[in-house]
């Protein structure tokens, strides 16, 4: 958005240029008021708003009220109050939104259950001739709505998420829609793996795949999240129809086995991206993929049962593998460090995540990272009470070109984190750093009178650091009011509510994420 440059060359005069009258220091533009902005700078600053704070802008003036209700601020829009949108009580109120407030200007929208009515989706098509991104929030569904009469659905959508019930079969709805969304490139199917509870209960197919995936052959990525019906099957049904696969996610689908990893591998010949968290992956299955003829980049094999032979034989395969989170894996020793290594497959490596890998002893570690440290983007060795400060300022000297650094464990230690060296290390040595977490527990750490100069170390030679986690107590009060000083109020966070991950490296990070 163009702004005039000489509106604020003349807020900048009006600042610097003060005079004496009568005692007072006084600006000759002290009458200046946000008033005198014109239109389209105000709307800029909206634009930083959320919707919440537009609507209760719009309530200030009639001029602000145009401005609130410009189309150009409401581009993205969600409808979904617990994950900080907008409510919209009625439908009737929803329909009139969208034909005077959202109109061709908006690509990206978020509905929940009582909204997704076919005269909504209707309305959506008619008059959003540009929407490209859609969410649909089934999940709790007790009972969907009719769409028996529903003849029309958005047609240019490119990115879809649909959060599915527990018992909610949605074959009704999806066979309505089977026929507009072949462009499709972007696929999210979110289960209730959250919600899952501790014992055994019937599992239902709620949507079927098989039927899906012959409707979208142009996808690109594919994310299956926590769903406990999805198995090898499925995957099977999506590689054999969408040739231009690049990312297939399928984190906490546990009967996720890996049986159809071999045809996956030979059919993708675009899939660079695998995630496979939390899967229940077995050794034999893994080990018959033809991982030396494929293309894959980044992979993700956390919590994951496979042994040390099955690991070394695929990490020793995988030719360009840039992006590696192998944590929470009894088989992940020295072994397999020393093996991957002298095979030469490392050359690549960018990002390496092996959170609680306790069979991985400093001196492998070490080993390690001072052959391949130096092309690190991201280093994650969280989880591991063995790792302390003492190895990690042996080890910062190695990652000067780190982006992302996880340290620490919660659980707490025997001996005492001495921070404040933590910190100068790290300022040191990691001018790059955009975001670090430190997961040890506060009664392990160690701080001094002085502690507020190694944080002011770290946030002037860190400039690039835009989060910053810690637990919860004395030391994470200090580092906050340290940044907040320096107006970086939105750096320091704690473990409670926020991780630092290494998937912000992902090449389709973007496009991963939802909710």
């Amino acid at each position: 958005m163009d702004i005039s440059t000489d509106i604020w060359g003349q807020l900048a005069v009006e600042a610097s240029q003060v005079y004496l009258s009568d005692g007072t220091v006084r600006s000759p533009f002290a009458d200046t008021t946000i008033e005198k902005l014109p239109d389209k700078v105000l709307l800029h600053i909206f634009s930083y708003l959320s919707h919440r704070e537009i609507c209760r802008l719009a309530r200030i003036c009639r001029r602000w009220r145009q401005i609130a209700y410009d189309t150009r601020l409401w581009k993205n829009v969600s409808l979904r109050p617990e994950v900080s949108g907008l409510h919209v009580g009625s439908l009737e109120m929803l329909l009139s939104l969208i034909s005077v407030r959202f109109g061709p200007t908006l690509r990206y929208i978020e509905l929940p259950i009582e909204l997704i009515t076919h005269t909504v989706l209707h309305e959506l098509s008619a008059k959003c001739p540009n929407l490209t991104h859609m969410l649909l929030d089934f999940s709790t569904a007790m009972q969907l709505h009719d769409f028996s009469e529903m003849q029309a659905f958005p047609t240019k959508l490119r990115y879809m998420c649909i959060c599915l019930s527990e018992v909610i079969f949605m074959e009704g709805f999806m066979r309505k829609i089977y026929n507009f969304i072949n462009g499709l490139e972007v696929l999210h199917l979110i289960g209730t793996y959250e919600k899952c509870e501790e014992e055994e209960e019937e599992i239902y197919e709620v949507i079927n795949v098989h039927k899906l995936k012959s409707a979208t052959p142009n996808l690109r990525v594919i994310n299956l999240y926590g769903i406990n019906f999805i198995d090898d099957s499925h995957i099977d049904a999506f590689s054999s129809n969408c040739i231009q696969l690049e990312c297939l996610a399928v984190n906490f689908c546990n009967k996720v086995t890996g049986s159809t990893l071999k045809t996956l591998i030979q059919r993708s010949k675009r899939l660079t991206c695998l995630l496979m968290n939390g899967t229940s992956l077995k050794s034999e299955f893994v080990m018959q993929a033809e991982w030396d003829k494929c293309a894959l980049q980044e992979l993700d094999i956390t919590a994951t049962d496979l042994s040390t032979e099955c690991l070394i034989d695929m990490l020793t395969r995988i030719p360009t593998l840039k992006f590696l989170s192998a944590g929470q894996i009894n088989g992940f020793n020295d072994s397999v460090l020393k093996q991957w290594m002298e095979s030469g497959t490392t050359r690549s490596l960018i990002s390496l995540d092996l959170d609680s890998s306790d069979n991985i002893s400093d001196e492998g570690l070490l080993k390690f990272l001072q052959r391949q440290g130096h092309q690190l983007l991201a280093c994650c060795l969280s989880g591991m009470p063995h790792i302390t400060d003492q190895l990690w300022m042996s080890i910062l000297p190695l990652l000067g070109n780190c982006k992302i650094v996880v340290m620490g464990t919660a659980e707490k230690l025997g001996v005492n984190i001495h921070v404040d060296q933590l910190m100068d290390t790290i300022a040191s040595n990691c001018g790059n750093l955009e975001r670090l977490e430190l997961r040890w527990d506060p009664d392990n750490l160690r701080f001094s009178d002085k502690s507020q100069k190694a944080i002011d170390i770290l946030r002037v030679k860190c400039l690039k650091l835009r989060c910053m986690v810690l637990s919860d107590g004395r030391y994470y009060e200090t580092v906050k009011a340290n940044f907040e000083r320096a107006d970086r109020i939105t750096v320091v966070r704690t473990t409670t509510c926020c991780r630092v991950s290494p998937y912000h490296l992902l090449r389709n990070y973007n496009d991963l994420i939802f909710n």
